[in-house]
């Protein structure tokens, strides 16, 4: 490998000069690279010698632009999910594309990333669309990787350094609490007591079964066994009223039904319009429900009856002020069917240990349970137990 400076006079006598790195790769290349300024030449050397040495450099020629790399990323996700294949296309052509798409995945760095996620951040992105497009920078890079195209995944290197600081930031993200995000059981019961027909059991079966939306939504009568007083989650309709897989391997979980539950869904089955998917919760015609029907026309209105319901701060024409339905999703419902399963049968809960909480809410692993619900576990720390604890110990 050698740099050297080259000179040459134009035209019209000025006299210009740059500078050019000769070397070649681990594959026996042949390769020149010029540089306007001596030290990033002499940076672009010590760079590439050492990956020439480690078997692992990637030359200008030999890779693709970010939008290419885009494209052969997307194709290695056929099979997905089609909403989820529609995310990353969305993340690509509007978020990543425009801005970066004809850089070479050579220049990608971590210094490039977060300059990056800064022009993005100026042109008004929320935080939640910029932690989901770096994830799919990261994943194009990922790909690249495998295909020989790029050495250096700038985005897991920024992750790495990112770690600390996520951990301090979650230590001020506030804990789900009861009466915020998760309904008290007074409000449960005033939702129930003013649901009706299929609403009524609706509802019913998300707060007793703490099935996601989509699960209920693609729920099929050939799953609920109504003798054995259990639902086996299977399938769940997606956002373009596909059905598909459930959400992850423990996404399919039998639950159990309680009795009242197994009586409504009884009385339902009879009055449930047929179609040919055989759904539990179908519209009229007896296809898939859509998700926004079912939280304005079904829950909002009912937890509106019910008084459950938050102040907007605004005002109507008559000077009333306006309340709105105090959870605006089905996610709320799911929380409560956690936080039953997790307290104490003293407290009305059913006091199940987390590895069940676990299963019985489908989640992917043990620790989404925790971080989730963690807090509201008993602690067996309470004067009761400390006191019984002392005596037993010390006579106390």
């Amino acid at each position: 490998m050698s740099l050297r400076e080259r000179t040459w006079t134009t035209k019209s006598g000025e006299v210009k000069s740059a500078y050019i790195i000769d070397y070649y790769t681990q594959t026996g290349k042949r390769h020149i690279k010029t540089f306007a300024k001596k030290k990033d030449a002499q940076a672009f050397e010590a760079k590439t010698r050492i990956e020439v040495n480690d078997h692992v450099h990637v030359a200008d020629r030999e890779t693709v632009t970010i939008a290419e790399a885009g494209k052969l990323w997307l194709k290695s996700c056929d099979g997905f999910e089609r909403s989820t294949v529609a995310q990353y296309t969305q993340h690509l052509d509007i978020h990543i594309v425009p801005f970066i798409g004809k850089r070479k995945l050579t220049e990608v760095t971590v210094p490039f990333v977060r300059q990056f996620m800064d022009t993005l951040r100026e042109q008004d992105r929320s935080d939640a669309m910029l932690r989901n497009v770096r994830i799919s920078l990261g994943a194009i890079l990922s790909d690249a990787q495998e295909r020989g195209l790029v050495v250096l995944n700038a985005v897991k290197e920024m992750s790495r350094n990112k770690k600390g600081r996520a951990k301090a930031k979650e230590r001020h993200k506030g804990q789900l609490q009861v009466g915020v995000d998760i309904p008290t059981p007074q409000e449960v019961r005033a939702i129930l007591d003013h649901a009706h027909g299929r609403v009524r059991v609706f509802l019913m079966t998300a707060v007793l079964t703490g099935m996601r939306a989509s699960e209920l939504r693609g729920l099929r009568w050939s799953d609920v066994d109504l003798t054995k007083a259990e639902i086996t989650v299977r399938q769940r309709a997606d956002a373009y009223q596909e059905i598909g897989s459930p959400k992850s391997k423990k996404g399919r979980r039998t639950i159990p039904l309680i009795t009242a539950l197994v009586k409504a869904l009884r009385e339902w089955q009879v009055e449930c319009p047929k179609g040919d998917l055989g759904l539990v919760f179908p519209n009229t015609e007896g296809n898939i429900e859509w998700h926004a029907n079912i939280v304005k026309r079904w829950l909002h209105p009912t937890l509106e009856a019910a008084g459950v319901v938050t102040d907007t701060g605004d005002i109507d024409k008559d000077g009333k002020p306006i309340m709105v339905a105090k959870y605006t999703g089905l996610h709320a419902l799911r929380h409560f069917y956690a936080s039953w399963c997790i307290n104490r049968p003293e407290d009305g809960g059913l006091g199940l240990p987390a590895k069940v909480v676990q299963d019985r809410m489908g989640h992917s692993s043990i620790v989404v349970t925790l971080d989730t619900y963690g807090h509201l576990f008993p602690k067996g720390d309470d004067t009761t137990a400390m006191d019984a604890a002392a005596s037993s110990l010390f006579g106390l």
